[in-house]
């Protein structure tokens, strides 16, 4: 009988938006003693990584700051250093963009991170979408996507002959880097730092296929997962990977209740003080590609000047068939708590979803700050580790590639020139 497939679990430290800030357990967004409870409370239950996301200009609309960006969000690769010295065993995976950064220095950085944590470190590379975070660097006009990708190849490649190389001499010549010289660290005991890319477009699950350990997905519902996972295991095929060495972990929230009709409830509630008045009118107001402060978000939308099948266009139709206002629309189309039952209830269905190939498992996101995932590993861990699907305990001495199953990587299939 083949053996059950084990359930990867990971964490994403909230930054503001989705967070119920106005509960009293919340606390700050930049203060070390929230990141050392949320990444102690996922190391007790046993995940794998813990990730911080991290972007590199405050969301805004209309010239004004969403109302809970003034909580700043801290530069995770310094967050993750310090997480080091007070965890032994779970992954640490900070957000680092490949347009907006330079191999050499985020190389080391990473190394730097793998060393001190004795094999723990991983990368969530990113080609930053946002157009405005380039005024915050002399870079002139944001890429284009296609360019960012192409830099993004070339940057995952001078960085692993870095990783690679360790202290002897190196040479990386292409169209966006030119490096050569000594690297100050040698390789660490992955080899290869793991790494995590988030993207969905076709370049991006192409660049995903080529280099990535682990697919941050969009798609955590059953049918849109099974097609997505399919999708990359393909492509990696095709490129002459082993497709099994690509794991794939949507993003997910949870509500868990005594009762189901207690977590839909609590889902309902929670979700009414995740969407916030400012913040429904700032995300439709994004997709009308309009100024909707001066709204009451209980009122209903006014017509998006977009043509018809747009996003908005679709939206406004299911709002005037619904009779929803615009905060109603915004909690039904912009969130969605994917797991939202008993405790008992949602392990069952995380271990439905990876035993039948809707994903290898799930990045966590709590929606309360610190506190936010102290609820699942006390409650929902445990009926995992009753089936058999998550570990009782780490493997002492196990990097984050060994806990995650992962192999070495040797390099990486030849992907497009310029």
């Amino acid at each position: 009988m083949r053996p059950r497939r084990q359930v990867l679990l990971a964490a994403t430290f909230p930054h503001s938006v989705w967070v119920v800030w106005d509960d009293p357990r919340s606390g700050s967004q930049i203060d070390f003693a929230s990141f050392r409870h949320a990444v102690r409370t996922a190391e007790r239950g046993r995940f794998d990584f813990f990730l911080i996301a991290e972007t590199l200009r405050l969301r805004e609309h209309a010239g004004r700051l969403d109302d809970l960006e003034v909580a700043g969000r801290p530069h995770s690769p310094t967050v993750m250093s310090a997480l080091a010295a007070v965890t032994r065993h779970i992954g640490l995976v900070p957000t680092m963009s490949t347009t907006y950064n330079e191999p050499y220095e985020l190389a080391r950085q990473i190394a730097s991170l793998d060393h001190l944590s004795g094999g723990r470190a991983g990368w969530n590379m990113v080609t930053t979408a946002d157009p405005e975070a380039g005024v915050n660097f002399r870079r002139g006009a944001h890429l284009a996507p296609a360019d960012r990708y192409a830099r993004a190849e070339e940057f995952v490649r001078a960085a692993d002959t870095l990783w690679r190389g360790g202290l002897a001499p190196y040479r990386h010549r292409g169209v966006h880097f030119d490096l050569e010289g000594r690297f100050t660290l040698p390789p660490g005991r992955q080899g290869r730092p793991v790494l995590v890319q988030a993207g969905d477009s076709g370049q991006g699950r192409d660049f995903a296929a080529r280099h990535a350990d682990i697919v941050f997905g969009l798609h955590d519902r059953p049918g849109p997962g099974r097609r997505f996972r399919a999708d990359l295991r393909a492509r990696a095929r095709a490129l002459g990977r082993d497709p099994d060495a690509l794991k794939v972990m949507p993003g997910a929230g949870f509500i868990l209740g005594d009762t189901p009709a207690e977590a839909e409830e609590r889902s309902r509630e929670v979700a009414s003080r995740q969407i916030t008045p400012a913040i429904a009118l700032t995300r439709i107001g994004q997709l009308w590609a309009a100024d909707l402060s001066g709204r009451d978000p209980d009122d209903p939308p006014p017509p998006p000047a977009a043509p018809p099948g747009s996003p908005a266009a679709t939206l406004y139709a299911r709002a005037l068939a619904e009779g929803l206002s615009v905060r109603e629309l915004a909690i039904r189309t912009l969130l969605r708590h994917t797991f939202t039952g008993t405790p008992a209830a949602v392990a069952a269905r995380i271990d439905a979803d990876v035993q039948s190939g809707v994903a290898d498992g799930y990045i966590l996101a709590g929606h309360l700050n610190p506190v936010g995932f102290d609820e699942f590993t006390d409650l929902v861990v445990p009926h995992l580790q009753e089936r058999g699907v998550l570990r009782a305990e780490y493997r002492e001495g196990a990097t984050l590639r060994d806990n995650l199953g992962l192999p070495a990587r040797g390099p990486d299939p030849a992907g497009p020139r310029e």
